[in-house]
């Protein structure tokens, strides 16, 4: 075992994270750090701070990551319109650079030659924290207890803390059932009835979120500007990124906007089932692909289409810091130059229907050229012939090929 003199701790305060702290002392007899980052999970953190105090911890970072995590690290990603499988928004993976980030700031900032995590071995998480970890310090040392304690199950855990007094606040109706993750852009839910994927999920789950069938039965409209591909207002109202996506989670939430019941490929090899709620993601992601309809070259916009399943698999597999990822994120960023305007959406009981879209600098669509009336010989339609029996060529000789057999 390597002499570690002091480590940072991702701490939340929870029954997880507060043994580790615990188990870190008596295993490594080495001084805690614990950092705890606000990225909007809408919970009181102030309580962190006291039971790490309590637990002998003399540096305890609490630090408001919220505006950083959307400006920095939520937009960036949806520029480039990503979607892991088809359908996940990435709410959890893209937390995790961030973390990782701060993190390795805290352990440079405090003399710390050690990290420490809360991910178990089965999960994403772990994967996600480490490369991060080690693209930002590579000599840094990665303590991950799931990976080498025997407190394998949560009976264990519980047995642990009582016998070493640790304090765990005991929930009313003995909590939830599910494992949740939660930030600006999203929760989540693991384990419970849902590690049966034929199971429904009770509707008490859902926390963000109104039942479609619960949501109200007028329609409400957002007018949504647009700044290089980033919203920067609601109906003519500026607001800041972290303002942006919370005004939508509580706009979409209303409307039944943003449930996902997924069954996904980990990246550690095995298939999981998750369902999420990202009400404010789904909106956004409807709405830039609208104003990018208008501004964006046809090719770029299909390349973008093209390149968006590697990026997204990169966030999703922990490569946020990858020279890969970087490099795809500024060939993005630079299709997004045109991406200005405003875009109109109707949420309606579970659903984001666009409305109308305008750039009045940028937009590539011309009536005068698209138009079913005169348009004024800004289109010769005899030309059309000719691209297409250029475009036919390569089909005619196969076709005269085969009928020759």
């Amino acid at each position: 075992m390597p002499e570690i003199n002091k480590v940072v701790l991702a701490y939340s305060g929870g029954l997880d994270t507060s043994v580790i702290l615990k188990w870190l002392q008596d295993t490594y007899h080495c001084e805690i750090v614990t950092f705890t980052a606000d990225i909007g999970q809408g919970e009181e953190l102030e309580p962190a701070r006291a039971k790490a105090t309590s637990l002998g911890v003399r540096e305890v970072f609490i630090d408001d990551l919220r505006e950083e995590f959307v400006r920095d690290f939520v937009f960036p990603m949806f520029r480039a319109n990503a979607i892991y499988e088809g359908e996940y928004l990435l709410g959890t993976s893209i937390a995790r650079p961030l973390i990782a980030k701060r993190q390795i700031e805290i352990a440079t900032l405090t003399g710390a030659d050690a990290v420490s995590h809360g991910a178990t071995g089965k999960g994403n998480d772990q994967v996600r924290f480490e490369l991060g970890y080690y693209a930002l310090k590579p000599n840094i040392h990665v303590i991950a207890p799931w990976r080498e304690w025997d407190l394998t199950s949560r009976e264990k855990l519980l047995a642990y803390a009582e016998r070493h007094a640790i304090p765990i606040e005991k929930k009313k109706g003995g909590g939830s059932p599910y494992s949740m993750d939660a930030n600006l852009l999203h929760i989540s839910y693991e384990g419970g009835i849902l590690e049966d994927p034929s199971a429904e999920p009770e509707e008490s789950m859902w926390r963000w979120t109104a039942s479609p069938e619960a949501a109200p039965d007028s329609p409400e409209y957002l007018d949504l500007e647009f700044s290089r591909g980033d919203i920067i207002s609601i109906n003519g109202v500026e607001m800041s990124p972290a303002s942006v996506l919370f005004e939508l989670n509580k706009l979409g939430g209303k409307h039944g906007i943003g449930r996902l019941d997924l069954v996904e490929n980990r990246y550690v090899g095995m298939k999981s089932r998750g369902c999420y709620e990202t009400p404010g993601g789904t909106i956004m992601l409807k709405a830039h692909r609208a104003i990018e309809s208008l501004t964006l070259d046809r090719e770029v916009a299909h390349l973008k289409d093209e390149l968006m399943p590697r990026y997204a698999s990169l966030i999703y597999n922990g490569y946020w810091w990858s020279p890969e990822r970087a490099m795809l994120q500024k060939m993005i960023d630079a299709s997004q130059e045109s991406v200005n305007g405003w875009v109109r959406i109707k949420l309606y009981k579970g659903n984001v229907i666009v409305c109308g879209r305008e750039s009045k600098t940028d937009s590539l669509f011309d009536a005068t050229i698209a138009t079913f009336e005169e348009d004024m010989g800004a289109y010769d339609q005899k030309d059309a012939a000719g691209f297409i029996k250029l475009n036919a060529l390569r089909l005619r000789i196969a076709a005269r090929l085969r009928n020759r057999k």
